[in-house]
């Protein structure tokens, strides 16, 4: 469609994006901070500063580390961790050795992790010593990981200092303890006994990959979604851009780094030669504490997080006056005009605009919020070098500007397929765009405006839950012969699970939905246990084809008769 956005373009965001130190892989970016600013802090966490040359030195000790175990350009390797500078050394580190990155959310249990590892393939695994245990428990199905060495272990204390500036987390209170021979190599010892010389590896930027970002995709069982080094680059250069990111900006990294967006503000900072303040999970005072002590410019947030630090009983007490621009993403707390005006209140003048849309496929970030025409409820306009349509359902024609449609956008961070799935890649870019599944319209001004999912996916407190994941983690325990999972509203959550059970003749009678609900606790992520479960003799089918719209519409119209 016609770029009616660009009359709406800031006057101060340039319209093109500028690659300060050319097209090069961001690790690149990195070396060359390190080699300006040596001593400038490119973390700070929880009051422990790491220079950029401790950053750069690190990432190549740990990228010799994987070469020396035997890795080489193009193996995989997962990082199984909460937000922390480790989490910053092994991303780099890994593709300076050539390598591709495989985010694992730190919520993972066994099932689940060990679809990831062992569809990935992944060559090694860093990961937290309190999550061992479900390392442990996988890494005898993993034939693809080299040996126990290829667990790299690590604890929050590597990186703490002595006296914390911000509010600790229970976890990271505990204290480091000896990693067991059999169970991998210390984080530490690692760097320690590896080369600090810059391993030389060749990196085309255009076709290598960087990334495997899971997600859903449509449908389906989490895909690996390869992004290449060019995406990783120009993604966060474009954020960087629209949020005026300099070598003096304080970046705020709350939102998870397994996660796209969380990602974004590793990168971004680095490609600004900016310093990244690093909180491992959100808490409002940990925030409160990082703005006023550290200085915090800039920070990205989700509206619940904001709402939290507001409603603080010592909020008071901080001065947040050095932060400049807040975004933020709408999870089950949507961003209003008045929620925008309390915290720019709050904070002492401080913007609070609307993320806008993206996802997974397309290194997200597709579109932002103009600040000096905001539409409260639209996702923005299309950002930097952004091609968007808005197709029929059924041709593929785009359809008029003002009709509802599925939305479809390229740009140069879209991926280039699904790992090891080429019929869910023809199905999801066709001449270049992403059909992402989800339903928009743009306006006359060129704002798009998200209006719901084809797909099924389900949406639980901001997270992505996909039925067929679910339906496949519970199908393990022995009582279910099979099971139908949809998403039923929630006043709290936006949307909780539900799954319509039919249990195996011998467990008829036998089970409970308690008991099923407590078993998925342990072995399911939380965001994907079923909050509510239902016992049916058969499920809606098609032939083999499950019917989760007739569940859908028996929910909906219990809904209606106030059930």
């Amino acid at each position: 469609m016609e770029k009616i956005w660009m009359k709406h373009w800031p006057a101060d965001i340039p319209k093109e994006i500028t690659f300060p130190q050319g097209e090069v892989p961001v690790f690149e970016y990195l070396r060359l901070a390190a080699a300006k600013h040596p001593d400038k802090a490119a973390i700070i966490y929880y009051g422990r500063e790491i220079s950029y040359r401790e950053l750069d030195e690190a990432s190549d000790r740990f990228a010799n580390y994987l070469l020396d175990l035997g890795l080489s350009k193009g193996d995989r390797v997962g990082l199984f961790l909460p937000n922390c500078p480790q989490y910053i050394i092994a991303h780099f580190g890994t593709h300076k050795m050539g390598g591709i990155v495989c985010p694992c959310s730190p919520l993972f249990k066994a099932l689940e992790l060990d679809y990831e590892i062992n569809d990935a393939e992944m060559s090694a695994l860093v990961t937290l010593d309190l999550m061992l245990p479900i390392v442990d428990a996988v890494k005898k199905q993993a034939p693809s990981l080299k040996g126990d060495r290829a667990v790299i272990v690590t604890n929050f204390n590597d990186y703490l200092p002595a006296e914390p500036t911000m509010a600790l987390t229970d976890a990271m209170k505990v204290p480091k303890t000896p990693v067991a021979a059999a169970s991998g190599i210390d984080f530490m010892d690692a760097l320690a006994g590896a080369s600090p010389e810059p391993p030389a590896v060749a990196i085309d930027i255009n076709e290598d990959i960087a990334l495997f970002e899971y997600t859903g995709g449509t449908t389906g069982l989490p895909k690996g979604a390869m992004l290449s080094h060019r995406a990783n680059l120009y993604k966060p250069t474009a954020v960087a851009t629209i949020c005026g990111l300099t070598p003096e900006s304080r970046v705020l990294s709350v939102m998870p780094f397994f996660n796209i967006a969380g990602m974004l503000f590793i990168m971004a900072p680095v490609i600004a030669g900016a310093t990244i303040i690093v909180v491992t999970q959100f808490d409002p005072l940990a925030v409160l504490q990082a703005i006023d002590r550290h200085k915090a410019t800039f920070w990205y947030s989700a509206v619940p997080m904001n709402l939290q630090v507001m409603g603080h009983p010592q909020a008071k007490d901080f001065d947040l006056s050095s932060l400049k621009f807040n975004l933020t993403t709408s999870f089950v707390v949507s961003l209003n005009e008045a929620i925008a005006r309390q915290w720019e209140q709050f904070t002492g003048g401080c913007p609070l605009l609307e993320g806008a849309y993206g996802l997974s496929e397309t290194h997200t970030a597709d579109t932002f919020c103009p600040r000096d025409k905001i539409k409260y409820g639209s996702m923005g306009i299309p950002g930097h070098d952004q091609e968007f349509k808005i197709v029929d359902f059924v041709t593929g024609e785009e359809v008029p500007i003002g009709e509802e449609g599925e939305i479809a956008l390229r740009n140069p961070g879209c991926m280039k397929g699904y790992w090891k799935k080429p019929q869910a890649t023809a199905n999801t870019l066709v001449d270049g765009f992403v059909h992402t599944g989800d339903v928009g319209k743009f306006d006359e001004d060129g704002y798009l405006w998200w209006l719901g999912r084809i797909k099924e996916m389900i949406k639980v407190s901001g997270f992505s839950v996909f039925p067929e994941e679910v339906e496949l983690l519970l199908n393990n325990h022995p009582a279910v012969l099979e099971n139908a999972v949809i998403g039923v509203k929630n006043e709290k959550k936006g949307e909780v699970v539900k799954s319509f059970v039919v249990l195996s003749p011998d467990y008829e009678g036998k089970v409970t939905e308690e008991e099923l609900i407590a078993w998925s606790r342990s072995n399911m992520t939380p965001h994907k246990v079923p909050a509510h479960i239902e016992f049916r003799t058969e499920l809606p089918k098609t032939g083999v084809k499950l019917l989760r719209r007739v569940l859908r519409d028996e929910e909906a119209q219990k809904t209606g008769a106030g059930a």
